[in-house]
């Protein structure tokens, strides 16, 4: 799947509809397993923004993992702060398009 690249204008309206959403998904010690790829896949398929929680990683880490996720979901990151950090894929179906940007 084609990853579109967006706006900063996009980005900043995602970040804004993320600040109201609840962490989806926890990312714990056990890092990215075959479970917690299928759950963010089929979270992003449903959604199309999900925000995510890492447990117990550094910044280092929490940066390194930020793009692991980006590689294995075909998703994009648009913000991460702190310990969360916040995820959109666009659904290629326009008709099943939750998210507008």
């Amino acid at each position: 799947m084609e990853i579109i690249p967006l706006t900063s204008a996009q980005k900043t309206r995602l970040r804004g509809l993320g600040q109201t959403l609840e962490a989806s998904v926890k990312l714990g010690k056990a890092g990215i397993t075959p479970a917690f790829t299928r759950e963010i896949v089929r979270l992003l398929a449903a959604r199309e923004l999900v925000k995510l929680r890492f447990e117990g990683a550094d910044r280092h880490e929490r940066a390194a993992l930020i793009t692991q996720i980006e590689t294995i979901s075909s998703s994009v990151c648009v913000g991460a702060v702190g310990h969360t950090a916040l995820f959109y894929l666009q659904n290629p179906d326009p008709e099943k398009r939750v998210v507008t940007v």
